[in-house]
């Protein structure tokens, strides 16, 4: 079984969903990690290395063909790839009651990628396309 934690448009109701994880996922937890998120200009977010709390889902796929799948919407090419838009690691989540819950796959942004982006950090941890209009808007 394969896990990834999802913060974006590959949550539940998000814009990617539908097309890459519904009807494919064994099991979806509500959880958070640890690390900085951003809302970025092209309307997706981003989340660096860091200590806060980013809130998401553990998804639970049972074919490796599904992570190959996000790996090309994430524009993840390979390990160490100048070319990749977001780096894929393993990392630790949570669960509400901050215990560990299990290590998941996530896609990581460059701190220097998220600035030259112009990405707007999102203290609440949550990103979501309402908190992306809010942030577009007030940049403007």
């Amino acid at each position: 079984m394969l896990k990834v934690f999802v913060y974006g448009t590959l949550k539940p109701n998000g814009k990617y969903y539908q097309m890459y994880c519904q009807g494919k996922t064994l099991q979806e937890t509500k959880c958070w990690a640890k690390g900085r998120l951003f809302a970025l200009p092209m309307g997706y977010p981003a989340i660096i290395e860091g200590d806060n709390q980013v809130f998401g889902y553990l998804l639970s796929f049972a074919s490796v063909k599904d992570l190959e799948n996000l790996d090309e919407l994430e524009g993840y090419v390979g390990k160490n790839s100048p070319f990749n838009e977001y780096h894929r690691q393993k990392i630790m989540v949570y669960n509400d009651a901050n215990y560990p819950l299990d290590e998941a796959w996530t896609y990581f942004m460059t701190e220097e990628k998220v600035k030259v982006l112009k990405g707007i950090f999102l203290p609440s941890g949550w990103w979501d396309e309402e908190s992306q209009a809010r942030c577009l808007f007030h940049q403007k």
